[in-house]
Parts: C-alpha cells; structure tokens; sequence
C-alpha cells in the first residue's frame, strides 16, 4: 500500500501537533538506550569483574553507533519517509536490550549496546524525527524541534531513576528484558498509526518584516560568501567538529559517571541515579531557553553562553562532596549545558548555504556524538590511573576550555565580517 502524503494544509495543523506529541515520545522511549548503561555501569563492573574503563566501553560504543547510524537512518527516512527507519529502530532496540540482558561476556553485552542498541536501534528516534518534524512546521518550526530534541533530554530524566528502581529490586538483566518487551509493544504500534503520511512539500516563504533583523540580514550576506567567517568551507567544518569533541567530552564526565561517582562517595547507586534525572530534566528547560535566547543573539553566542557556564559547573563539582550540594550542582549542570548542542545547528545554518545544511548539521552532531564517547570512556580511565574522579572533572574542564577558545575565535572573526555584511545590506 503506497504511503499516503500529506498537503499544505496539514502543515501547523492539529495533526501536525499530534505528530510532534507521538515524535516527542517514541524519542523519549528510544533514548533508553543511551542512558540505561549509564545506570548498570557499576553492576557491570561487578558483573564481569572488570576495571571502570572497560565498563564505560559499552557507553562509548553506543554513542559511536548512535552517531553513525543517524546518517544511515536519515538517508531512508529521506527515501521512504520516516515510519521505515523508526520501526527498524523500535525491532532492533528492543532486541538490543533483550540481547544484552542475556550477555555471558562484557564484549557481547558492548556489541549489544553498540551496535544493535546504538547504530540500528536508537539512532532512528532523533535525527530522523527531527528531520521529519520541521517539514510539519513553518511559522513555529524553531519551538517544535526544541520541543522534539527535547525527548532526548526526558529518556534520560524518565528512565534513570526507573530502571535504578528495577535494577536494584529485580537485578539488571531482567530490568533489561522488561525494557526490550516495553520498546516493542509501545513503539511499533505508536510509528504504524501516526507516522505513515509523507510530509508535505513545502517551498520557501518570505520572512516577515519583523523578522528581517539586522542580524538576519548579516547572515544572509555571509551565507552567500564563499568563505564563511573568512574560513574555507572546509576548515570552518573542521573548527566546528573540533569544538563540538571538545564540548562533548566535558558534558559527558558527569552524565556518563555520576551514578558510579555517588557510590564512591557513599551514597549509593540510587542517589546518583535521581542526580542524573535532575540533570537531564534541567537540560530540557536549558534546551527551550536556549532556542529563544539563540534567536535573539545568534547561534555562536549562544554557544559561548552555555559553554562558560558548562566549565564552572564541572568546576564545582571538584568543590562539591555532600548530598545536598551535588544534586544542586546536577541540576546547574544540567541548566548550563541543554542547550549546546542544539547551538551547533543553528551555526551551520547561519554561515553555511540551505543545500549544505543537511550533511553539515549531521557531521557536526556525529562529532558531538563522539565527543560524548569518548569522552565517557576517557573519565572511567582516569578513575583507573588516579583512583578517584578529581583528575577526570579537571581533564573535562581542559577540554571545555578548548572550545570556549574556538567559539571565541569565531566570534572575532565574526565581528568584522559582520560589519562589513552589514554595510553591504545597507
């Protein structure tokens, strides 16, 4: 049965909106993946009697396939429309989780996450959804992909704390199982009824007048220069993809070990569980803040903003030991950093031209994606080399450091081409 296509008007309709819902929970639901392993990394260390390196492999993995699976997946939501790509995901996720519950080794529980959880499973619930979903939305198009990325922030502030509950009363393989059946019986049917119409076809539509700022039209004069920022194209790419490493390997030090780093301290798996749900909760309201303040400054501003803040809250949490003052770090870490990632986008389309913005945004957001990977792993083995996580904050503020100074440069090569955009417009 051919897949229906939808029409103009269905674009901002309640049925668009209904599809941003269902969009919205089938990424919260496929973000378990990502954020589980995060929870059981000190069961499988004990599990599989290994060093704290070896058990942030299967983290690393994962995130390496999330990234390069989202191209994978976005080419066959570009060519067969995005219900194809969201219930192979929804079929390999799944049994991912089924999979790695049954593990006999650390090697297969790593394959499991990777590349069944991570390249086939997870990646299917955020680029393509994202894709799909500002095809369904023009006047409110930023508001609805905050909203959308937005579920990647929610799988983690939901899940955590539930599959902590589960670990630690039914034990971590089962609570696997249970996951694996729950994405099956919740996913495919949600991706079979909502999402089989095409979207419309939409062509460009003229901004309004108040819309036209200064800055819209500096950025429409840098877009049509050969060299953006006075970099080549290329090189400019490359800063980017550097910064976005350097952002990631800093955000991911608490997201990936603040579980195993509040059972160092004494308080128990559990409590750090709740501090990462803090965490990511907060990112989702740093994420819709941040897509409001990003229209009113700029997309490198924005980037500077969040990555200052990033860097004093991995500082503090060097001066933080108590129970109290951690989750108030979490939660300030968490406000800092939501919206970083998402800045990245917005960077590419402000000096890159439209027809680029595809595969520009993807390898932008696959460098983030690593930088998150190894970052995660590059913490667990500093704990190994020093025996504690004080070297590790700092080794992420380091990083954090090299990306405030590419964002810096780029904003001084910005303030001149902006003036001389300007002038042009004018």
């Amino acid at each position: 049965m051919p897949t229906p296509s939808a029409t103009a008007r269905d674009i901002e309709s309640p049925y668009a909106w209904m599809r941003l819902f269902v969009s919205l929970i089938l990424m919260t639901i496929g973000g378990s993946g990502m954020y589980t392993v995060a929870v059981v990394l000190p069961r499988i260390q004990a599990e599989f009697a290994v060093a704290r390196a070896d058990a942030s492999l299967p983290y690393t993995l994962a995130m390496i396939g999330f990234g390069l699976g989202g191209v994978l997946m976005g080419r066959l939501a570009d060519r067969f429309g995005v219900m194809v790509p969201v219930i192979i995901g929804a079929l390999f996720l799944g049994t991912g989780f089924i999979v790695a519950g049954a593990a006999g080794s650390l090697w297969q529980f790593s394959l499991a996450q990777g590349v069944l959880m991570g390249f086939l499973g997870c990646s299917a619930t955020f680029a393509p959804l994202v894709a799909d979903t500002s095809q369904w939305f023009s006047r409110r198009r930023g508001i609805a992909i905050a909203i959308c990325m937005s579920g990647n922030y929610m799988a983690g502030a939901v899940w955590s704390p539930i599959v902590q509950h589960f670990v630690d009363s039914v034990g971590w393989r089962q609570t696997y199982t249970g996951m694996g059946v729950f994405c099956l019986v919740t996913m495919l049917p949600l991706a079979l009824l909502v999402l089989r119409r095409r979207p419309p076809l939409q062509v460009p539509h003229a901004a309004a007048p108040e819309a036209l700022s200064a800055q819209t039209i500096e950025h429409a004069a840098l877009n049509a220069s050969a060299r953006p920022l006075g970099f080549s194209p290329a090189a400019l790419q490359t800063l980017l993809c550097i910064a976005g490493v350097a952002c990631c390997v800093a955000m991911s030090m608490p997201q990936v070990h603040i579980v195993a780093y509040c059972g160092d301290l004494g308080f128990g798996a559990a409590r750090g569980a709740e501090m990462l749900s803090l965490m990511l909760g907060a990112g989702i309201v740093s994420r819709l803040v941040s897509g409001w303040i990003s229209d009113h400054v700029g997309g490198l501003r924005t980037l500077l903003l969040g990555s200052v803040l990033q860097g004093i809250a991995l500082l503090a949490f060097l001066f933080t030991n108590g129970i109290t003052s951690l989750y108030l770090v979490s939660a300030m870490f968490g406000l800092f950093q939501g919206g970083i990632v998402p800045s990245y986008a917005l960077i590419v389309r402000e000096y890159f031209t439209p027809k680029e913005a595809g595969a520009r945004v993807g390898t932008v957001l696959m460098a983030t994606l690593f930088g998150m990977a190894l970052g995660g792993w590059m913490s667990g083995a500093i704990f190994d080399l020093t025996g504690s996580y004080r070297a590790a904050f700092l080794n992420g503020t380091a990083w954090n450091l090299l990306n405030v100074g590419i964002v810096l440069l780029l904003l001084y090569r910005a303030r001149g081409r902006h003036r001389v955009a300007g002038a042009v417009a004018a």
